[in-house]
């Protein structure tokens, strides 16, 4: 399967009880496009995920947020990697597994 897209979304903190957690939230178009496309869910509605964000991939899942549609998670060391912080507007490459 070669669905993937490519849009642009700033990172934001969790703010419930762990508020370590960074994520992004994924574009209506994009999360339509996943729920249609996708097939069967994972643990807690996720769908696993490639995913690039300048020089850095990393296969992860992207979660269901009755909120925000899809939101996908930001590790730590990605970040630094690639001196973006909470706030920061980020490239993104995400590609169904």
């Amino acid at each position: 399967m070669d669905a993937g897209w490519e849009f642009d979304a700033a990172l934001w903190r969790w703010e419930g009880q762990e508020a370590a957690w960074v994520f992004l939230t994924v574009p209506e178009e994009v999360d339509d496009d996943i729920r249609l496309l996708a097939g069967p869910r994972h643990g807690f509605g996720s769908v696993r995920v490639e995913v690039t964000i300048g020089a850095s991939t990393w296969r992860t899942s992207v979660f269901p947020d009755k909120q925000r549609g899809f939101v996908l998670p930001v590790k730590k060391d990605v970040r630094r990697r690639e001196g973006v912080e909470i706030g920061d507007t980020v490239t993104v490459r995400l590609t169904l597994l």
